[in-house]
């Protein structure tokens, strides 16, 4: 028996309806590192209460930019959900960026959210609280299970639509339209 390893770096993770945990319940989430370690991601579709201007001033950092300032701050995982993570594009050189291809990165450093609060850049960004991770193996288990369906990412989905339309569009790229899909997998 042969065993293929799969990469899912750089893929949407769409959470199928029969999801039980109501963490990923109707989530799209961004996978930018998954490799024999585990994969993590974060959820691009759960915008909170949130501001940014007020995440800006609990962290004491002067926000000059007003295009910004009503963005959302995402819910993106359980996973250290007292930390800010920023996705963003250009992947620019931050102090601590997981990047992702030539253009995305993913950013848990200050310098980041200095540079939006100053210069507005990088122009386009997704703010998280927290991420979502799996262990060695578990995600690939999970996706046996029929947890998630997989599709490689397209960013403009993120950057460019508003977030209640982010599941459907990721589903639009396999050719499914979400509303058809039942909880209730089947066995031929």
């Amino acid at each position: 028996m042969t065993t293929t390893t799969i990469n899912l770096t750089d893929h949407f993770l769409i959470a199928m309806p029969a999801m039980a945990d109501p963490n990923f319940a109707r989530t799209l989430t961004y996978i930018a590192e998954h490799n024999e370690n585990g994969a993590m991601g974060v959820i691009v579709n759960r915008p909170t209460d949130m501001r940014l201007a007020t995440l800006f001033e609990r962290i004491d950092i002067p926000f000059q930019q007003p295009d910004f300032e009503n963005l959302p701050v995402y819910f993106g995982g359980p996973v250290q959900s007292d930390r800010g993570f920023v996705l963003h594009r250009p992947a620019g050189k931050w102090h601590s960026t997981l990047t992702v291809g030539d253009s995305i990165g993913l950013t848990s450093s200050r310098d980041v959210l200095q540079a939006l609060a100053s210069d507005g850049e990088p122009a386009e960004v997704l703010v998280a609280l927290g991420y979502a991770g799996w262990s060695a193996g578990q995600l690939e288990h999970e996706i046996a299970q029929n947890a998630w369906l997989t599709v490689p990412a397209d960013l403009s989905i993120v950057f460019e639509l508003p977030p209640e339309e982010r599941l459907a569009a990721a589903m639009q790229l396999l050719g499914i339209d979400f509303a058809m899909l039942s909880d209730v997998a089947g066995h031929a």
